[in-house]
């Protein structure tokens, strides 16, 4: 079995009761998802690392001191390996989770957390870059809906495009409970590519 890292990213209370929260998928079942991916971690010998997005204190998103920039109840009552505090969407930008996964013989690192198209979609990117395999958890993250001038998408949009697109190319997409048994069988999970990706949408026209 490769040598795992479950990354929890931005687990804050700003997703659940503060200036941003969590649509889809229903943020009560990503977060019982993600404590049941710490657990599943802590039991089988995968260290858990725990992101925190922090901004200015007065920063209307995670302001440092504010209720909003603190960790949800959910992964601040469970052990963690590493706690890593970051002010830019990667994980790995700013920090020292490249050197901490490297000191570890890391080779996957596994996401769960928040928000699908920015922090964790960064995160996946820069790590497929730095030559590391990833898992996301599809039902342990999440998103938000978006209006702006390029124009509108909804929660579910967002999240179902972004994972259809990880899954082409930079993760295995699945969900906590196959990413569980994975760890149980240690059968590796799937992955896709662009070119089959595309072959099956242009099969199926």
């Amino acid at each position: 079995m490769p040598r795992r890292a479950l990354i929890v990213i931005d687990v804050q209370n700003e997703y659940v009761t503060g200036n941003l929260p969590i649509e889809y998928p229903d943020v009560n079942v990503s977060l019982a998802n993600i404590g049941r991916a710490i657990d599943a971690a802590r039991q089988r010998g995968v260290p858990v690392v725990v992101v925190q997005q922090m901004a200015p204190a007065a920063s209307p998103l995670f302001a440092r001191g504010s209720h909003g920039g603190a960790l949800h109840e959910i992964v601040a009552s469970r052990p963690r390996d590493h706690l890593i505090e970051k002010v830019l969407p990667s994980a790995f930008t700013g920090t020292d989770l490249a050197n901490w996964l490297t000191e570890r013989d890391v080779e996957t690192i596994v996401i769960a957390g928040y928000m699908t198209h920015n922090c964790d979609d960064s995160t996946v990117k820069q790590a497929v870059h730095a030559g590391l395999s990833v898992e996301f958890l599809a039902d342990a993250t999440g998103a938000v809906p978006y209006e702006n001038r390029a124009g509108k998408a909804s929660a579910e949009e967002i999240h179902r495009v972004f994972s259809v697109v990880m899954q082409s190319r930079f993760a295995a997409v699945l969900t906590t409970d196959e990413w569980i048994a994975a760890l149980e069988t240690g059968n590796p999970p799937e992955r896709g590519t662009i070119y089959d990706s595309n072959q099956k949408a242009r099969s199926g026209r």
